[in-house]
């Protein structure tokens, strides 16, 4: 397994009238998502099947879902319904066509519907692209949302203008046929429990910084719009091109960055050994889930128990 020659952010896309979808999911089903997004690729035919292996999306999200949450989140996703808006047609649509969990191996199956398939895969240039691992550092499902959402603008610096009844339907905070109650009705609950978690979630986690506006009419506030700009260098995006093995890789070599792991021969030593790199996604989990002290100097300690040093 060889290293990549440079390091590139891994980056998965949507159609754009996925993005602005209304669903609600939670952020155990929402990682479930990234992961599975990040595993399609463009030859991928109908019914293929994606493995989702249990050990390694904790690792990636410093996470623990237990069996019982994620049973709850694929059952949901199965029943849980898209509604998808495009010109004239309005589409209800579920993501999963099934989920099959493997007892004792921990590893989920998963299978797409057929309708939900041309949003994820047959993509032109009407999509949302972003950053695997920033959607998977954020805690909170609607700052992994509204993450998508602004992604969408990145190039452009700022959202269309959405009304709140728009912007609450996205992300299921209101039911536009009014059959369930308002959730957040109060600008000021809006704004601490949503926009503000939402806001210093993305400009500390992700490649992005944004701000919010909300725009009065009158003497109520009616709309919203979010600015949008870019924390590093744009870089080409790697959508479906990328082996699983490369993915990994290119996510372990930021590990190694945030270790402080640097001197090139012991990267590429490490990176080229199957071996030290699941070692190093588990100890990154441990170091996550406090299950391994090690504030002065982590990456010593990791190279210290693979022998390395």
């Amino acid at each position: 397994m060889a290293a990549p020659e440079s390091t590139v952010p891994i980056e998965i896309r949507q159609h754009n009238a996925l993005t602005t979808a209304r669903y609600e999911m939670s952020a155990c089903e929402m990682d479930i998502v990234f992961s599975l997004l990040s595993k399609l690729t463009k030859q991928d035919q109908a019914g293929t099947i994606y493995e989702i292996r249990v050990k390694e999306l904790m690792e990636m999200t410093g996470r623990t879902w237990n069996y019982k949450q994620l049973l709850e989140s694929t059952e949901n996703l199965n029943s849980r319904v898209y509604h998808i808006e495009t010109g004239k047609t309005l589409l209800q649509v579920s993501l999963l066509a099934s989920a099959l969990y493997r007892k004792g191996e921990g590893t989920i199956e998963l299978e797409i519907s057929e309708r939900m398939r041309p949003f994820l895969i047959d993509l032109k240039s009407n999509f949302t692209s972003y950053r695997l691992q920033a959607a998977f550092s954020l805690s909170s499902k609607y700052a992994k949302r509204i993450y998508q959402l602004a992604s969408q603008w990145k190039d452009i610096g700022e959202t269309k203008t959405y009304s709140l009844d728009e912007f609450k339907g996205m992300l299921k905070l209101k039911d536009p046929a009014g059959k369930e109650p308002e959730q957040y009705a109060q600008i000021s609950s809006l704004q601490k429990y949503v926009l503000d978690v939402a806001t210093t979630q993305i400009n500390e986690h992700t490649d992005l910084r944004i701000k919010y506006e909300l725009l009065k009419k009158g003497r109520s506030f009616q709309s919203i719009k979010f600015y949008v700009n870019t924390q590093v260098p744009q870089q080409l995006p790697i959508p479906f091109e990328l082996e699983a093995d490369d993915a990994k890789v290119q996510l372990a070599r930021k590990h190694l960055e945030t270790l402080g792991i640097a001197e090139p021969k012991l990267v590429q030593d490490i990176l080229q050994s199957p071996k030290y790199v699941d070692a190093l996604f588990a100890f990154i989990y441990k170091l996550k889930t406090d299950k391994i002290k090690a504030t002065k100097n982590p990456g010593g300690l990791f190279l210290k128990m693979q022998g390395l040093r």
